[in-house]
């Protein structure tokens, strides 16, 4: 369940050697969900693709469509990261990167996903700015519910 950020789409790239049934696409960027579900739809005709357009903020429609599409695998990419950016915007990205986190963990849980994998940065060891501890606390959220969570394996 990645999307149109660097990130998510390159994972998107990536997975879609391994065959799978189907690809739910999550971007809060119309264009950035427009443009990787067009390139997915050219490397791979029979692929289903499902493109979400919202937020990770919002967790009603996370739950949504995490529920409707029986999601197995959430491959949690939504980050700011782009360290200026962040710096000069410290709520945003701690909002984004870590209130978004646990809004997304707590949905993949309440849909029964299978598997949820936080994808994070080398600015999250030992971080000297706000994206890089930003980074820290959603691992340190992920890693608290992986000992807390009985059916969702958290990582």
């Amino acid at each position: 369940m990645p999307g149109g950020g660097s990130i998510g789409s390159e994972l998107c790239r990536q997975l879609i050697a391994c065959k799978p049934a189907c690809v739910v696409l999550v971007d809060h960027s119309e264009l950035a969900l427009y443009n990787i579900e067009k390139e997915l739809r050219d490397l791979s005709e029979n692929l289903h693709i499902v493109p979400a357009l919202g937020s990770v903020m919002n967790g009603e429609l996370m739950r949504d469509v995490l529920a409707e599409h029986r999601v197995e695998v959430v491959l949690h990419a939504a980050a700011y990261k782009h360290v200026p950016m962040v710096e000069c915007n410290p709520i945003a990205g701690l909002s984004n990167n870590v209130i978004g986190t646990k809004i997304m963990a707590d949905a993949a849980r309440d849909a029964g996903v299978e598997r949820f994998i936080l994808v994070s940065s080398d600015k999250a060891v030992r971080p000297t700015n706000v994206m890089g501890a930003s980074k820290r606390l959603a691992e340190l959220l992920v890693q608290d519910l992986a000992t807390r969570a009985s059916g969702t394996r958290f990582s």
